[in-house]
């Protein structure tokens, strides 16, 4: 069986004074790697403050499958400074996970040029695994070994000391409620405990980056919050950059202080979320009045905005979109008051991300894409 250039050692194999660059998992009957970690060599630092940590200048990929060819990824430009949290948020097969296998060496670019904590990913991809994490979709650790040994096996393929990488294991697994789980098998734990060892997988060689695939999908909503709460505290602990893929709106609109809108492999939007909204979007007020009043108070306000009305049992509820919902709203209630209009609801609907795409490609991104798409099986 071959392993991947760059990857000196498949696991359990890690060998003597290996410096490491992580460990890939193969499926018995196909040898395909399946997962993959990545972690930082212990003699790289990145100075808070320096330089971005990632630089892009029109990425791209396609994947070509017999006579069909499927562009991917299209030109994309990013730049990701240090310590910052960044979500790239679409439908499936927008090409947020193809982006991310590209900065992490995963896959080469077809075009363009990525540099990510000063390395070119196409010119030198072992450079990159070195001072990376990567956390995928799937499980990274294996289910027939215990949580412990797979912790500091992992640290022991980098060349930390059986002591160290004991003490670490240990210290990570306290910080994301795993402690006293050391012994058991990664089969006997639970999907929630599965995906915190593999947090702990990715930060047990402190990289100063940390890309995470779609690290809640499948989980319940207590699970995700539990599995943020752990993220978020160990980030602020270690100043760590993090990017993630995400199609949860929730995840992206409260956990990332930037979110990168990524649609048909472009990124068509990139800004934090409040300003995302605001921009785009707008807040949406909501009045309901009697169907004899409708008329006088869709008069009144045609003027905020374009007017749009829902008739329902003898009453109509109006709404019109205004840029500062909270402020405008009590102003409207009282004009329709004077115009002894009747109002019997008023509300304030505050744009979601949702909305932001809805407004700049016409359709919903919960509606989002075909699972398995060309370029998502060509990329698995």
């Amino acid at each position: 069986m071959c392993r991947p250039s760059g990857v000196p050692h498949s696991r359990g194999s890690a060998g003597a004074g290996s410096s490491g660059v992580g460990s890939w998992r193969f499926t018995a009957s196909s040898g395909i790697a399946t997962s993959y970690t990545v972690w930082l060599d212990s003699s790289y630092t990145v100075r808070r403050g320096e330089r971005d940590v990632i630089h892009t200048e029109s990425l791209s990929r396609t994947f070509v499958t017999g006579r069909q060819s499927v562009e991917a990824v299209r030109g994309i430009d990013l730049d990701v400074g240090e310590g910052e949290l960044v979500a790239f948020l679409g439908p499936n097969g927008a090409g947020k996970s193809t982006t991310l296998r590209m900065l992490t060496s995963l896959l080469r670019p077809s075009s363009g040029r990525a540099v990510v904590v000063g390395v070119d990913v196409a010119a030198d991809p072992a450079g990159v695994r070195r001072r990376i994490g990567y956390i995928g979709q799937k499980d990274g650790a294996g289910h027939s070994y215990r949580v412990g040994d797979e912790l500091v096996m992992q640290g022991r393929f980098f060349g930390l000391g059986r002591t160290e990488a004991a003490r670490r294991a240990a210290a990570l697994l306290g910080s994301l409620d795993l402690a006293g789980m050391e012994d058991r098998k990664v089969s006997s734990l639970s999907g929630g405990q599965r995906r915190r060892l593999d947090i702990a997988l990715g930060l047990i060689n402190e990289p100063p980056l940390l890309f995470l695939d779609e690290p809640s999908t499948g989980m319940d909503p207590q699970n995700r919050a539990n599995l943020w709460e752990h993220i978020l505290r160990l980030r602020e602990q270690r100043g760590t950059t993090i990017v993630l893929t995400t199609h949860y709106l929730e995840e992206a609109d409260t956990m990332a202080e930037r979110v990168v809108v990524i649609d048909h492999g472009r990124i068509i939007a990139d800004d934090t979320a409040e300003n995302l909204k605001a921009g785009q979007a707008g807040d949406r007020v909501r009045l309901t009045v009697p169907a004899a009043d409708a008329e006088r108070a869709t008069a009144r306000l045609a003027p905020s905005g374009e007017v749009a009305r829902r008739d329902r049992d003898g009453e109509v509820e109006l709404a019109v979109r205004v840029a500062h919902g909270e402020q405008t709203l009590p102003r409207l209630v009282l004009a329709l008051h004077a115009d002894g209009v009747e109002v019997r609801g008023a509300a304030v609907h505050r744009p979601t991300l949702d909305d932001v795409f809805l407004s700049l490609t016409g359709r919903s991104l919960r509606e989002g894409a075909p699972a398995g798409t060309v370029a998502e099986r060509s990329a698995a």
